[in-house]
């Protein structure tokens, strides 16, 4: 008779990059199945990973893998709301709807209010180790995959994985802290 997995910690830091060694191959299949468009995998199996790092002083969890998936779907939920509210300037062949707004998201405050936030993710990525910082740059400005940015760098997809996690943590930590 098996006895009842006991409850683990979900990983620090230092320890999400065994599980994400041991996840990202499944996570990337289970959002390549079911995600809208192929480049968005990387980022779906990445936020994962995040909300991984970000609860990692919570509450242990009796099923670290069931805890994965359960995260992957409402990563994937997610990414699908955020698509369906992109949906109609997706579509927009004539730009009419392009540079429309609430006047609220106009405002000066809003605009002011947007350029510190901008400013404080600029100071915060000026802050981490520059590999991590080309990583970061090269897959979220230039939009890379990770597999493109460890070919041009000559390093593992998953040494770009452990970057991009580093960054995204680090952003995150950040952002808490304003």
């Amino acid at each position: 008779m098996r006895s009842a997995p006991e409850p683990v910690s979900l990983p620090r830091i230092a320890q999400v990059d065994d599980i994400a060694r041991r996840f990202s191959g499944p996570l990337a299949r289970y959002f390549g199945a079911r995600a809208r468009r192929g480049a968005d995998v990387d980022d779906l199996v990445q936020e994962v990973f995040l909300r991984l790092a970000r609860r990692a002083d919570d509450a242990p969890v009796e099923m670290v893998e069931g805890y994965i998936f359960t995260v992957a779907n409402s990563v994937l939920m997610d990414s699908h709301r955020r698509a369906a509210r992109r949906l109609p300037e997706a579509f927009d062949p004539t730009g009419e709807l392009a540079g429309r707004g609430a006047p609220e998201e106009r405002s000066p405050e809003r605009i002011v209010l947007g350029q510190e936030e901008l400013a404080a993710v600029e100071r915060a990525l000026l802050e981490l180790p520059e590999r991590t910082r080309i990583v970061f740059a090269l897959n979220r400005y230039e939009e890379h995959t990770y597999q493109e940015i460890a070919r041009s760098l000559g390093v593992s997809v998953s040494a770009v994985e452990k970057h991009m996690i580093r960054a995204l943590a680090h952003l995150a930590r950040r952002r808490r802290e304003l």
